[in-house]
């Protein structure tokens, strides 16, 4: 019984998958710029990711809730994701990294919506806050950008393979203790699917998120280049993420006491000015220096945006439908926002640079974030 209530192996997973992810949204774009490509190769790179994610997420996520596990999957999907990232973060050729990544992201981008599915469904069945759980993602998420800026630092970027594979085979193993939490419903089939486009409210939801998210996922993209463009260093390119995603943990901790207080678009309202800001503070401030320092604002735009975007979304969802519903959030937020954020990011910083690109993310996010408050404000879509 003791084993079925604790959410350590939980956390594990999420520390140790985070922290491996950190190296691929922070250092990759590096990695392959040191390899040659360009910055709008990097892009195309970078988009492969965001464009498998639209298909597999949702796929990963419909076989969890047809066969009611998210264990299994998870493990199958991290014994794929360490084999797989072994031949992608060896090549050099811009062809063979599309083929090479295209496998890898088939696998990995569905480990953390997954872990987060699990996260939420474990927490109400615990009776504990959901952020008490994803916390322990963010820092893993800051500690290893922390540490390997540090080692890519000293040992140089083209070594980034070995932390990788390292806290990515310590998740594997985290991932063989989860429990599994079980569904009340029958299996879902396949024509179910349906169900969820006819949820209107959360439809319209999705649409309008596109307006914040690709600019997160811009800034995910490119941050590391434009710092280094600007003079910073790996190391200092690993602060600013520890900066922004110590933030974050903070903010995933301390839901308990915030979290509903207001409705989850409030929040989110709030999340979206402050994302605005940060892009504006990014484009005018443009020194390695400054950008650490406002990298705070990280947790409270993307961690009080993403955190209540997810528990908005469950209210729109039927339980059966649980990851499916998760997952498609999530191919939306990460997916379709980082083909958008990869492609158009690489094309502008390559022809205006990156203060410009700033400039045009604050911009798009202020649209967004009046887009949203617009949708609070009308009864209809209220849930």
């Amino acid at each position: 019984m003791a084993r079925e209530n604790s959410t350590t192996p939980l956390k594990l997973l999420l520390f140790l998958f985070h922290g491996a992810n950190m190296i691929i949204v922070s250092f990759l774009p590096l990695h392959l710029q040191h390899n040659g490509l360009s910055n709008s190769e990097v892009g195309l790179v970078m988009a492969i990711g965001p464009f498998i994610a639209i298909f597999s997420q949702p796929f990963w996520g419909y076989l969890s809730d047809k066969y009611q596990t998210v264990k299994k999957i998870l493990v199958i999907c991290l014994v794929a994701l360490i084999i797989s990232s072994y031949f992608f973060l060896s090549m050099t050729s811009l062809t063979f990294l599309l083929i090479t990544g295209g496998v890898f992201f088939f696998f990995s981008s569905p480990i953390g919506a997954l872990g987060d599915s699990l996260s939420q469904r474990r927490a109400e069945q615990l009776g504990i806050s959901f952020g008490s759980i994803r916390t322990w993602g963010s820092i893993g998420f800051a500690l290893s950008s922390l540490t390997v800026g540090e080692i890519l630092t000293r040992i140089g970027i083209e070594f980034l393979i070995w932390p990788y594979l390292i806290l990515a085979s310590g998740a594997l193993i985290a991932s063989t203790r989860l429990v599994d939490v079980k569904v009340n419903a029958p299996p879902i089939q396949l024509k179910d699917i349906g169900k969820l486009l006819r949820v209107k409210p959360y439809v319209v939801f999705l649409i309008l998120i596109v307006f914040l998210t690709i600019s997160h996922r811009a800034n995910d993209s490119f941050l590391g280049i434009y710092i280094a463009d600007l003079g910073g260093s790996e190391a200092i390119i690993g602060y600013s993420w520890f900066a922004g995603v110590a933030s974050e943990a903070i903010v995933f901790a301390t839901a308990g006491w915030w979290f509903r207080k207001y409705h989850p678009l409030i929040f989110m309202v709030i999340a979206g000015g402050l994302y605005s800001l940060r892009w504006f503070l990014y484009s005018f401030l443009n020194t390695p220096e400054w950008i650490v320092g406002f990298q705070f604002l990280h947790g409270f735009s993307f961690g009080i945006f993403y955190l209540t975007a997810f528990h908005y979304v469950s209210r729109l969802i039927p339980k059966a439908m649980q990851s499916t519903g998760h997952l498609v959030f999530v191919s939306v937020f990460f997916g379709l926002s980082g083909i958008i954020g990869s492609l158009l990011g690489g094309i502008v910083i390559d022809h205006a640079g990156g203060e410009t690109l700033y400039l045009y993310m604050g911009v798009l996010t202020f649209v967004g974030t009046l887009l949203i408050l617009l949708y609070h404000l009308l009864p209809y879509w209220k849930k």
